[in-house]
Formats: C-alpha cells, sequence, structure tokens
C-alpha cells in the first residue's frame, strides 16, 4: 500500500480543478464539460435529420502510440471504423510519442478522396482525460513522498516524453490550421480505460448478446487507474470498479521487469520477454525464481491486486533505481537504460547484437509471465464471482499477453464454473486487435458516440484500417526511384481469377521455401501483421524459423513464427478453445490468442510450433480476405496444408506503410526473395533485389518461368514495362 494514501488523495482533490481550468484554457474538454455535451447534443441531432456525421479520435502526443482515428456515425448503421492511423508506421519510429502530423495529413487524404469536409466532424477526441491525468500524477507523486520527488527529474521514457506532451496541448491551433480553419478545434479529452473498454465491447462478439459481458482492461496505467472493471448489457459499458492506482499494475510490473532482465527498451521487450518464458521453467514448483517474486503482488479478496512496494521502488524512482535490495537479491541488478538496446529503431541490420540466451536469463522470463498469469487469473476470478458471467472481453495493453490469454480460457473451464459457480458452462473470451494504445484513438470516438446514445455499430471482423491502398502511381514513382530493385508484373486482382492465379503463384513459390512479403491493401491496425503487410514461408520445412530469425528479420532465436491458417486448417491442427468459438472463432483472427498444437502439427508444420506445443494463430476468412484466403487453399494444394509462416513485414522497425518504406524493407531483409505489390487498382507487382557482383541470383524470374510452364499462365500487366 502507499506510504501517504491521505496526503495523495487530499493532492488529488486539490489539483482536479486547477488541471481541468488549465486545459480548459488550453482547448482541451473534460468529457462532463458543457461543451462536451454541446458536441454530444449536435451529433444526436444530426443523427436525427439522417445525416452522416464524423469522429476523429486523436492521441495528440507524449504517451506511446500515437495516431488519428475517423469513425463514421450513421442513423441506422452506429459508429464504423474508416481508418486508424498509427503514426510509427508513416514516420518509421516504432511507438512513437510524438505528435501525428503524418497520420493527420493521411487523414485529410482520406477525407478528401471521401468527400468529407471538416464542417462535417462533430467532434475531436483525445485518448486521456488530461485534467484527470495531472491530478493523478501528482496523487501518485505524493503516494511516496519525499522519495519519489526523484519520478519527475528521470529523464524521459520509451512510454512517455514530457516534452512531446506539451507539443501536444498545441493540438487545437494545429488542428484548425490542418483543416484550413480561421480558429482553433477544440478537443475533449476522454478517459482512457473507457476507451479501451467501448470499443473491445462494442466491436466484440458479445455486445449482440442478451448475455451480461465482464470488460477487464488492464495496462501499464491509464489517466486514472492500472485496472478498470466494467459490465456490458445490452450495448451499454457501466463501470463497476477501478483500482485507482498507476503502479498497482500488473502491465507496469511486466514493462520493467521484461526490460530490465531482458536488456530491452521497454515496449520492445514485452513480447520478447513473452516468446522467452516458453524455453524456461514454467512450472510453479521448481522455478526457483518464481518462488520469490510472486510476493511482489499481494492478491486480495474481490480480485484485488496490490503491488508490494517493499520489492518494488518503481514508485519511487522509476528509471533509474526500480530495484529496492530485496528484489535485486531476487533477480539480480537491473540492467540500466542505456544498457539497453532498442531493437524496433534499427538503422542497419549489421548493428544488431542479441544477449545470450542463458537458462538463468530464460527462468526469469518464465517467473514473470507466471506471475502476471496469477495476477490476471486472480483479477478476473474476482469479477466472474461478483457478476456470475461467462462472457469476457480482456483489453488493454497486457491483453496482448496471448499466451496469458491462453491460459485464462484454460483456468475458468466448465470445471471451476461447475465448481465454484454451480452452473454448466465455461468462460468465453475475446480481445480486439488493438487492445493497446494503438486502438485508444478508435475507442475515443466510440465512447463518445455511446455516451450520445448511438447504436452499436457492426462486430469486427478483420483490422485494416490503416492508411489507404497503395495506388499504382505510388508504387511506380518508389520502383523509379530503385535502381538496385527489377520488378514484374504479375497480374490482376481486381477479380477473381486474377487473385487464384497470383495466390497460386505465391504458394507455388513457398513451396520450393521461398520467403516473399504481402504489400496490400490499407495496412492492419495494431500490433499485428495479418495478411496486408506480411512476410511469407513454407510452415513444413523446420529451418524456416531459424532462417527468418537470422536472415530476414534479424531477431533473437527465441521468437516463434506464428500460422495464418484457414479455419478448417486450423480446426485439423490446433485444440481451438471452445471459449474462443464464438462468432465463427473470430477470436483467433488477429494473433491475441494462443492455441495448442495437436500431435500431428509439430511433424507437419514445425516451423510454426513454439517450444511450448502452441501457436499464436491467426484464421484468414474469405469474406474480409479473398487474397489471403486463395493462397493458403493453393498452399494446400501445394504442401498440404492450409497454413503459411506469416509474420510483420518489417526489419527493426515498424510495419512497412508505404512503397518506398516496403522496398527498403526488402533491401534490408536479405534473406527474403521478394515483395508481391498489390495496387488499389488491382495490378500487382513483383519485386526483387538485383543480382550484385558477389551476390546469389535472383531466384523468382527462375520460380516465375517454372510455373509459367508448369500452368500454362501468362504474366503480363497491360500499360506497365517490366523490368
Amino acid at each position: 500500500m502507499p506510504l501517504h494514501p491521505r496526503l495523495a488523495a487530499a493532492g488529488f482533490k486539490v489539483a482536479l480543478p486547477l488541471a481541468e481550468r488549465f486545459f480548459r484554457h488550453e482547448g482541451i474538454h473534460r468529457p462532463n464539460s458543457q461543451f462536451a455535451a454541446e458536441r454530444a447534443r449536435d451529433l444526436v441531432a444530426r443523427l436525427a435529420r439522417g445525416e452522416t456525421a464524423y469522429l476523429v479520435g486523436i492521441s495528440i502526443g507524449g504517451f506511446h502510440n500515437t495516431g488519428v482515428a475517423l469513425v463514421e456515425v450513421t442513423p441506422a448503421g452506429g459508429p464504423r471504423i474508416i481508418c486508424n492511423n498509427e503514426e510509427e508506421r508513416f514516420s518509421g519510429r516504432k511507438h512513437t510519442n510524438a505528435y501525428p502530423r503524418s497520420s493527420l495529413e493521411a487523414l485529410t487524404e482520406i477525407m478528401k478522396g471521401l468527400g468529407i469536409g471538416p464542417e462535417r466532424i462533430v467532434a475531436c477526441l483525445a485518448t486521456y482525460d488530461y485534467a484527470l491525468l495531472m491530478a493523478s500524477g501528482l496523487r501518485s507523486l505524493l503516494e511516496e513522498f519525499p522519495a519519489s520527488l526523484y519520478l519527475p527529474f528521470q529523464g524521459n521514457a520509451a512510454a512517455f516524453e514530457g516534452d512531446q506532451l506539451k507539443e501536444g496541448f498545441k493540438a487545437p491551433a494545429r488542428l484548425g490550421q490542418l483543416f484550413g480553419l480561421n480558429c482553433s478545434v477544440p478537443i475533449i479529452g476522454m478517459p482512457h480505460h473507457d476507451n479501451h473498454a467501448w470499443f473491445s465491447y462494442l466491436a466484440s462478439p458479445f455486445a449482440r448478446e442478451r448475455q451480461k459481458t465482464m470488460i477487464v482492461v488492464v495496462d501499464g496505467s491509464g489517466d486514472f487507474a492500472s485496472t478498470t472493471l466494467y459490465l456490458g448489457e445490452n450495448g451499454v459499458v457501466r463501470q463497476i470498479r477501478s483500482n485507482a492506482s498507476i503502479f498497482d499494475s500488473l502491465g507496469m510490473f511486466y514493462a520493467i521487469i521484461s526490460s530490465t532482465q531482458g536488456g530491452w527498451t521497454a515496449l520492445s521487450s514485452e513480447g520478447r520477454y513473452m516468446g522467452a518464458a516458453a524455453y524456461g521453467d514454467m512450472d510453479r514448483s521448481t522455478n526457483t525464481f518464481y518462488r520469490q517474486l510472486q510476493n511482489i503482488f499481494d492478491l486480495r479478496a474481490d480480485g484485488d491486486v496490490y503491488l508490494n512496494r517493499s520489492l518494488a521502488n518503481w514508485p519511487r524512482r522509476m528509471l533509474r533505481q526500480p530495484y529496492t535490495e530485496g528484489l535485486s537479491q531476487i533477480l539480480g541488478p537491473p540492467i540500466a537504460p542505456e544498457e539497453m538496446w532498442n531493437p524496433d529503431a534499427v538503422l542497419r541490420v549489421e548493428d544488431i547484437h542479441h544477449r545470450p540466451n542463458t537458462q538463468e536469463r530464460l527462468d526469469k522470463a518464465a517467473a514473470t509471465q507466471m506471475v502476471f498469469e496469477d495476477g490476471l487469473v486472480h483479477i478476473i476470478d474476482g469479477l466472474i464471482r461478483m457478476t456470475g458471467s461467462d462472457r469476457l472481453v480482456l483489453t488493454g495493453g497486457a491483453a496482448l499477453n496471448a499466451v496469458a490469454n491462453m491460459g485464462v480460457l484454460e483456468h475458468f473451464d466448465a470445471g471451476y464454473y461447475g465448481r465454484v459457480l454451480k452452473q454448466s458452462t465455461r468462460l468465453h473470451l475475446w480481445t480486439p486487435p488493438v487492445p493497446n494504445d494503438a486502438g485508444v484513438t478508435v475507442g475515443a470516438a466510440y465512447a463518445f458516440a455511446a455516451a450520445a446514445g448511438v447504436g452499436l455499430g457492426p462486430s469486427l471482423q478483420h483490422a485494416f484500417y490503416c492508411g489507404r491502398a497503395p495506388r499504382m502511381s505510388d508504387i511506380l514513382v518508389a520502383l523509379d526511384g530503385a535502381a538496385d530493385v527489377a520488378w514484374i508484373g504479375v497480374g490482376d486482382a481486381s477479380h477473381k481469377s486474377g487473385i487464384e492465379a497470383i495466390a497460386d503463384l505465391m504458394a507455388f513459390i513457398t513451396a520450393r521455401d521461398g520467403i516473399i512479403a504481402i504489400f496490400r491493401g490499407p495496412a492492419e491496425t495494431g500490433p499485428r501483421a495479418l495478411g496486408h503487410r506480411s512476410i511469407l514461408a513454407n510452415p513444413c520445412n523446420p529451418r524456416t524459423r531459424e532462417l527468418l530469425n537470422e536472415r530476414v528479420k534479424y531477431r533473437e532465436a527465441i521468437r516463434p513464427l506464428a500460422p495464418m491458417a484457414t479455419l478448417s486448417a486450423a480446426k485439423a491442427l490446433f485444440d481451438l478453445s471452445e471459449g474462443a468459438s464464438d462468432d465463427d472463432y473470430n477470436a483467433y483472427n488477429y494473433m491475441v490468442l494462443t492455441a495448442r498444437a495437436k500431435p500431428q502439427a509439430r511433424a507437419q508444420i514445425p516451423a510454426v510450433i513454439h517450444v511450448d506445443g502452441t501457436a499464436r494463430l491467426q484464421i484468414a476468412r474469405e469474406h474480409t480476405d479473398a487474397v489471403a484466403h486463395a493462397y493458403l487453399t493453393a498452399l494446400g494444394r501445394r504442401i498440404g496444408v492450409e497454413v503459411a509462416v506469416n509474420t510483420s513485414f518489417n526489419v527493426g522497425g515498424p510495419i512497412a506503410q508505404t512503397p518506398i518504406q516496403a522496398l527498403d524493407t526488402l533491401r534490408r531483409a536479405k534473406g527474403m526473395d521478394g515483395v508481391f505489390m498489390f495496387s488499389e487498382e488491382g495490378q500487382v507487382i513483383a519485386a526483387w533485389i538485383r543480382k550484385t557482383g558477389t551476390g546469389a541470383a535472383a531466384r523468382i524470374p527462375e520460380w516465375l518461368v517454372e510455373w509459367q510452364s508448369e500452368t500454362n499462365a501468362a504474366v503480363e500487366l497491360s500499360g506497365v514495362r517490366a523490368c
């Protein structure tokens, strides 16, 4: 518990009205303000007149994963995502906390193409209630006074940069300039966890059911709390409880331990540590680090989780001295920030150097994963006992822990419900493709629309909303400026037969152990590539993982590869949980949930089965992604399984967004054969690096000739010169 809870509460009470006054002067209003009420009434009035209205969600800067979203609201359909532009994709800086200038420029281009003027935007919604955030910051500072006075002077962290936050406060004026107005555009700051909760619930398969749905938001920290619990019913969300603490945080715990022990910077460390944990001792009875580290949290009645501040020193010195002496005795000393490596900001692959994967290091990762899972299960257990519900939407940045998500499903099975609640049911789980802060831009718009009484909107089927599809002219400009790249037109994907031919060519190459990327359509929003910005490879070759990690992605050997599969293949090769079966196993669409492989899977598709016998699965559907589905179907004919290796189209940076970024990634991924670039108009180009004096000959031209000979297919692209 905090050292000075009363002092902290008093400081919060004094600071909140002062912060509210300051931000109102800056043009940033609270959700309960008169201005917010006026905007909500305007939204309702427009819909009553039968108009289509638009809401902009914006992460203005300071905190990680800035960006901007455009949400359409119609009288009949409710809210619908038009785009969710992540700034990192355009700027090339992973998890950037800068003002989303490039994302906004891309947004205006999309609006222009759709004929949407700024007068049709009802409100701009920020991803934090900034007055609440500032008051909570003072509360957190006073909790451990005076030792916590070091916190404001610790310097910038990966997740937060104070100078960028100050720049973000200029957003109202900058938005006015962007939209060509003679005035600033006021912003409404929406509560951070509400943003996570509303979008994740409304997009889930559960929002249209009559049953109560539990919503659990767990992240590093929001504007008031790090864990907030909600209940959704009949399309309406109400908050049940908040832990009202930034530091009693499972997400912050995982971020700090994974970075200070793994040696990667926070935000880049958590996923790597999750992968490393599978190589460690995941037995709670034998992992000696776990037996001591589990004391870092106090798990109390009703699902409450409190940080043991006698072990964790980050409430006092976050960056420079995050461990107490007791925690150092358990884990060893923390790695200092200047000794950490940011694997998502690599300029040259030659600069990549990985730390050795010692067993001790892997066992620490396993212990951290198990402690995190204990806390998550404890929170959910308390909520289930309180509500009796068997539906759960899990969101917030911590919900990207796909292994823990699977553990939740396995823990709250039919046996648990029968034993604890005397019910004949089991837990059903859904997590969105953007549970992290890349999704709160959309969430801010959804939360505002919901407060105004707007309808549910459509459920989520895919995650292809970032930016727009590359136009042929943009692809050709990029190719004309790339003398080292050869290319040829390979067909037209604007019709079914063209898609099937191109998909078969890609499968032909994959079956010969070629490694290719696919670059098409709007990019996926969220951290996982799902067939629009993906690197694809043969899952049947046991050396594929090694080749991709060492020669294409240049990443740690502990990193697993994920399978993309058709639904029938997924059912045949994996034990898909009945707790994730809603809407035809929709929860497996986004690589946010792992599944256990069946015995035959390790023999058939060894490249995508992790050391613990699991895989972070993506099921591709024909009705949402005809190209990916056709490719998998073609693979089934050529290699015997409708499964492909799918990893993000990036090397030491964000997923490639533009044609120029795609070609740059092709250059850096030296073990990759080429990239298939699909234009918005339908024309498709295959590009590869030309042979150098010492380099190996490109394989795609040879494969193309072989494929043409086998299939009698003609490869031509009208009006485009093949190189």
